[in-house]
């Protein structure tokens, strides 16, 4: 017995020793990751931004860009991307820019701040060359900005105007003897269409169009400056597909040239004085990133705090998420820290939950009390996006920006049919009163109950107006007269009173350090990026599970599945958000 306990714990010994041993070897493998070098940036560089890598509005980390020392699998965040482009413009060893405009999957207002980007670098008169072998609407509109435009000769180039589809789930439901069970305040919110109808109502064909034709109307806008062609010109050229090719789109000198990769980086090479032979140094904007230097880092601090995706209640560890848990501590914690004086809060979301957009309003009224509060609308800031923000000391916007959806809509199935039909499976049960089993999903709603709901969404809904009206200094009737659950660009949102400028969020920003008074300023940007050893062995992140669907599903089919994940979404609680991502192409 005494050899059996000796060469136990002899084991165990053993065992503790080893496992501390491999501890120590892992952290000095983090360790090392963490102290990694650097990207160089070399002389003569030529800075490279690929367009067709989607792009939010913070840096997506990938845990495998650690291990794989792969600077391509980080993407820098629309506003990096902005300083990036400020950093070369200044920087002896960028000499130009070499856009790869490719199939642009992002948002307008994304596209449209880095466009504003691009052209405040061509001031330095270094080169700015855009090349794609395919090239849709979006891409033309970032890289028309540019010296030249050229596009493969065999490639794509897309000149159709603009289109948005929507999905109808009408029909399905009835084949599946699912009611669904609408209730929503205000005309114009579309978000329950996609249950009760199989095509667009006339409300929502007319917002639609007037949005639309406002972002249109500045596409067209932009490319004329720059193409030297009069927008009706250019309206012309898609209402008869006169352009079909990249050869049709050089004929009518929307591009400057047909060519093919090699031709354009000999072009390049020129430029940069370089021999045939010789090596251009290009840097991604990814790899770029991790050089640093664009940040401010002297004076008093600016919160920057970024909100994108669907309002949820509670906690999320997912990026493209605004849960009220986790937003209601970061505002708070930038409301209590005496060396930040100001907040910028930027907003790029389509709404969700109303209780959650309620205690994130409520938070920002709060740190309103205390120091400025700035808002910076993004791609979409509508719905419960736009209910966060209605109490902001100043709201920017893009004239691209998808912007108000005032109004409540909620959505309680009755599913009994599908159980007793389809499956065969019924429900019974004892209750100690009449309403104790209000919302069971297996049964439908008594009169009561709907009359119940719908004055719970009626409640919603005009506290919602009242929260604008106040933050907006109007009358509830003025903002009941805009409100109504209808869309808007920014354009017409600035006319009507729901922002109060047009700019991007380095403007907003600017507009903050003014209000607080402040001449140097360093931004502390929230949520925090997660260090190595957190994005390695911490909790759950989505970031790994999101970029592998898209890549297996492809942009546009990934935008239809997270669709189908929104309308899970809506039969959990009352929602103040848009209809649907649309997608415009």
């Amino acid at each position: 017995m005494g050899s059996f306990f000796k060469m136990f714990f002899a084991s165990l010994l053993a065992m503790i020793i080893f496992s501390l041993v491999g501890f120590f070897l892992v952290m000095a493998f983090v360790a090392g990751l963490a102290t990694a070098d650097k990207p160089v940036v070399e002389k003569n560089s030529v800075l490279v931004i690929n367009l067709s890598q989607p792009i939010s509005e913070q840096r997506i980390v990938n845990p495998l860009a650690v291990i794989s020392s792969n600077d391509e699998m980080d993407i820098p965040g629309v506003y990096d991307i902005i300083r990036l482009i400020k950093k070369a413009k200044t920087d002896e060893k960028i000499k130009g820019i070499y856009l790869q405009a490719g199939l642009n999957p992002n948002g307008f207002v994304t596209n449209e701040e880095i466009r504003e980007a691009l052209a405040d670098f061509k001031m330095s008169k270094k080169f700015i060359i855009s090349y794609s072998e395919t090239m849709n609407q979006k891409s033309f509109y970032v890289a028309n900005v540019a010296d030249k435009i050229y596009v493969n000769p065999k490639g794509y180039f897309d000149w159709m105007g603009f289109s948005t589809e929507l999905l109808f789930l009408k029909g399905t439901l009835e084949k599946l003897d699912i009611e669904p069970q609408i209730f929503y305040a205000g005309k114009f919110k579309s978000a329950t269409e996609i249950f009760r109808t199989d095509k667009m109502t006339a409300e929502n064909k007319l917002q639609t169009s007037e949005w639309m034709n406002d972002l249109y109307s500045h596409f067209l806008q932009k490319a004329s400056e720059t193409r030297n062609i009069d927008t009706a010109t250019l309206h012309q050229f898609a209402n008869t597909a006169a352009i079909q090719t990249p050869q049709d789109a050089l004929d009518k000198k929307l591009i400057d040239g047909v060519k093919y990769d090699d031709e354009v980086r000999d072009e390049i090479k020129k430029k940069l004085g370089l021999e045939k032979y010789d090596k251009i140094n290009f840097i991604s904007i990814n790899s770029y990133l991790k050089t640093g230097g664009y940040r401010k880092l002297s004076g008093e601090s600016i919160a920057l705090i970024y909100a994108q995706g669907d309002i949820i209640d509670g906690s999320s560890d997912e990026q493209a998420q605004i849960a009220s848990g986790n937003y209601i501590k970061l505002i708070r914690k930038a409301r209590l820290d005496k060396t930040i004086k100001a907040i910028v809060f930027r907003v790029n979301s389509g709404g969700g939950s109303a209780l959650a957009s309620e205690i994130i309003w409520r938070e920002l009224v709060l740190a309103k009390k205390e120091k400025p509060v700035v808002i910076s609308f993004g791609d979409v800031a509508a719905s419960g996006g736009y209910y966060i923000s209605c109490a902001a000391d100043s709201i920017f916007a893009s004239p691209t920006t998808i912007t108000g959806s005032i109004g409540v809509f909620g959505i309680i199935p009755n599913m009994q049919g599908f159980f007793k039909n389809k499956l065969g499976v019924t429900f019974d049960g004892v209750k100690t009163s009449p309403y104790a089993d209000a919302g069971a999903f297996y049964r439908p709603l008594s009169e009561n109950e709907k009359k119940f709901v719908q004055k719970s969404i009626d409640e919603i809904y005009s506290n919602f107006k009242q929260r604008v009206a106040d933050g907006r200094k109007k009358t509830v009737e003025y903002i009941d007269g805009i409100a109504q659950g209808r869309v808007w660009s920014g354009t017409k949102a600035i006319r009507n009173g729901l922002i109060d400028k047009l700019g991007g969020l380095q403007d907003a920003v600017d507009c903050a350090a003014r209000m607080a008074k402040l001449k140097e300023y360093k931004l502390r940007e929230y949520p925090e990026v997660k260090s190595i050893f957190d994005r390695l062995f911490g909790g759950a992140d989505n970031t790994m599970k999101t970029q592998t669907m898209r890549n297996e599903l492809g942009e546009e089919q990934y935008k239809v599945y997270k669709e189908l994940i929104r309308v899970k979404q809506m039969t959990n609680s009352i929602q103040a958000r848009l209809p649907f991502e649309f997608i415009v192409q």
